[in-house]
């Protein structure tokens, strides 16, 4: 991998911002060429950063290494001593196996250009000429004098020419390709088919595609796991895909999004709460509730923007929530005796709400995130519509008074 920004500006943090965009190019480039090789062979295996940036395997074994060159600010063209061209280079004699004619498939990706007649541009796909890239390689080897590309450039030589000639064949360059926006606007064209037809809701479904790219290429970057398969990433698209169908719902909000702690205070005093605290509910049990609340409101407000749900759809909802804790409710205020204890209120409102918690119901059929219908309760119960204790009425009420 590597990004580069206008090499006349080498200040420090535009190199970092470059290499980071790098990353991300090269990461997003490797669900494309999953993609790509969906009808080829879904049995293909991918790596990040094993072999080579990007890498093909078979039974660990890179069939295809990829080096992916971005430029972020100032595009230029590939030529014989293009420090792009002479690094990559170096990377494949130290993991390419440069003298074996049955290694892997070598190819340089980057959104550069080759320049008109060199070593690159007849190493294109298309139009190859493998004998004057040859010459050109090894002419530019011996002539030039920059130090940044001399170790390359002395490994290459040392190389006999029957060996040269061996690696340079397998070498191939992708120049023109595309930038990080062309990516991003390639791969939705490859899951477009099939995808939700709305706008908004295959904007949602394509930010759920890259947050669970997102999460399996750090998984790979990290070590946590060596490799993913077309026939991996299709089962994943798959269930991310079926999240999009009338039974079901996608779950747009991630629980890190909520800072419990940021709203505490601007909870303390609500009538949820105020019911939770009067079946004496620990301080993390609040904290739980708080975070169910605030990720079912959010969810609502994304599925309404992206009109995955309607407001008759959630107040139907709610009215099923209603339903289930009325009955529940009654049963319990029937099992206590008339000369119940306060304990044994509090102890019985305690058991409800866990009932409630562990109950199936939820606003489609496939959508198993208990999240929800936890919070929806809690906003129930913020409405004073439902509650726990068998007399929450009467004592938020009286906390009312007392509040006056």
């Amino acid at each position: 991998m590597d990004a580069t920004g206008d090499q006349s500006r080498p200040d420090t943090d535009h190199s970092a911002g470059a290499s980071v965009l790098g990353y991300l190019h090269q990461t997003r480039w490797g669900l494309l060429e999953l993609l790509e090789s969906r009808k080829s062979d879904p049995s293909r295996t991918l790596t990040l950063e094993m072999h080579d940036d990007i890498a093909w395997d078979e039974s660990g074994t890179p069939t295809e290494l990829k080096q992916l060159k971005l430029h972020v600010s100032a595009l230029r063209n590939l030529t014989d001593a293009s420090d792009d061209m002479w690094r990559t280079l170096r990377v494949w004699m130290d993991n390419g196996r440069p003298k074996d004619p049955y290694g892997p498939i070598l190819t340089l990706i980057t959104n550069s250009s080759a320049g008109t007649g060199s070593a690159a541009s007849h190493l294109r796909t298309s139009d190859r000429d493998v004998p004057t890239a040859l010459a050109k390689l090894e002419k530019i080897a011996r002539e030039a004098d920059a130090k940044g590309t001399r170790k390359a450039r002395e490994q290459f030589l040392e190389l006999t020419p029957a060996e040269r000639r061996t690696f340079v064949e397998r070498i191939y360059v992708a120049d023109q390709s595309l930038d990080m926006d062309g990516v991003d606007e390639e791969v939705a064209n490859h899951l477009r088919p099939g995808a939700p037809r709305d706008t908004q809701q295959f904007e949602a479904y394509m930010d759920l595609v890259w947050g669970w790219w997102a999460k399996t290429s750090i998984s790979m970057l990290s070590g946590k796991r060596s490799s993913i398969s077309v026939e991996e990433m299709l089962a994943a698209l798959e269930r991310i895909r079926d999240q999009f169908t009338l039974d079901n719902l996608p779950s747009l909000v991630d629980i890190d999004e909520i800072d419990v702690n940021a709203v505490l205070q601007l909870h303390e005093g609500r009538p949820y709460i105020q019911q939770l605290k009067l079946l004496r509910m620990r301080t993390r049990q609040l904290h739980h509730a708080i975070l169910d609340y605030q990720r079912a409101y959010l969810q609502d407000t994304r599925w309404l923007d992206v009109h995955l749900v309607d407001y008759d759809e959630l107040e139907k909802f709610s009215a099923d929530l209603v339903d289930e804790w009325d009955r529940a409710f009654e049963y319990m205020c029937s099992e206590l005796p008339d000369d119940a204890s306060e304990d044994d209120k509090r102890a019985a409102g305690r058991r409800l709400l866990q009932a409630l918690s562990d109950s199936a119901l939820s606003i489609r059929t496939r959508f198993q995130e208990p999240f929800h219908a936890r919070g929806k309760r809690h906003e129930l119960a913020d409405l004073q519509k439902i509650g726990w204790h068998p007399q929450f009425k009467e004592h938020l009420e009286q906390l009312l008074l007392l509040g006056a």
